[in-house]
């Protein structure tokens, strides 16, 4: 009568073999909250992304109303990059402070 193993068992077991042979616990690469560098990067680039889109959108339309087809366009398109590079780096500086917070606790 065979059974499955027991997995905290064998976690434990493998903790103790890797800790024998002197290798280092893999952690993978984690900021606050447990997202990823991808995850990050990734919602980083949709926040610059979405302020472009958004900008140009407004400045089309306003352009489209008042029949002054580039001149909003390019305005708004701007404004929409520096709007998606504020949010970027308020996400770039929370994400900092929240992994900051982590290693504080972790030093304890």
């Amino acid at each position: 009568m065979a059974t499955e193993p027991d997995p905290d068992r064998l976690r434990a077991l493998q903790a103790r073999l890797d800790q024998a042979k002197g290798k280092p616990e893999v952690k993978p690469t984690e900021t606050a909250k447990g997202f990823s560098q991808g995850e990050v990067a990734w919602r980083m680039v949709i926040e610059l992304a979405t302020g472009i889109l958004l900008g140009s959108a407004i400045g089309y339309g306003i352009d489209a109303l008042a029949g002054t087809l580039p001149i909003f366009l390019i305005i708004f398109s701007l404004f929409g990059f520096a709007a998606g590079i504020k949010t970027m780096l308020g996400t770039a500086k929370e994400l900092g402070r929240k992994a900051e917070k982590a290693g504080q606790g972790e030093g304890n």
